[in-house]
């Protein structure tokens, strides 16, 4: 019996076949979205996934402004953040940081559905989200997937 066929795939830099993938946003639950683009960002839908390498492709996002949420999480979820200084506890409601950046969300969604290390920071920077329905990524040939 040969044991070679038994043994684990694990994809080197040479196995790896990147592409450029689009989803957009227009109408989709925001946390739906944002885990079908952690899985094409992490690889995962793809047969030689590979946990600590990055096997996945490049996502773009479009149309990030117009993602919705549902209930009153457009009042009510807010984001935090430091300023560093004691007391300096900031919160902003999901509406003002839509006006004020409306990738912002999108972003933020991804980043928490990704691995919390080197990986995770390598990842993200292989997305990339618009606004609008323009985005300047027509050259690679971006396939659109439906959600």
């Amino acid at each position: 019996m040969n044991t070679n066929s038994y043994k684990t795939f694990s994809a080197t830099p040479d196995d790896i076949n990147k592409s450029w993938v689009l989803f957009d946003a227009e109408g989709q639950s925001l946390g739906r979205l944002a885990s079908q683009v952690a899985t094409y960002l992490r690889g995962k839908h793809k047969p030689e996934f590979t946990p600590h390498m990055d096997t996945g492709d490049y996502v773009i996002v479009i149309n990030a402004e117009k993602v919705k949420l549902t209930g009153k999480k457009m009042q009510q979820k807010q984001y935090f953040r430091h300023t560093g200084y004691p007391g300096g506890e900031r919160f902003t409601t999901a509406e003002e940081m839509m006006e004020k950046d409306p990738t912002f969300l999108t972003k933020n969604a991804v980043k928490g559905m990704l691995p919390k290390n080197k990986l995770g920071r390598k990842l993200l920077t292989n997305l990339r989200i618009y606004a609008g329905a323009v985005h300047p990524h027509e050259a690679q040939q971006p396939e659109k997937i439906e959600l």
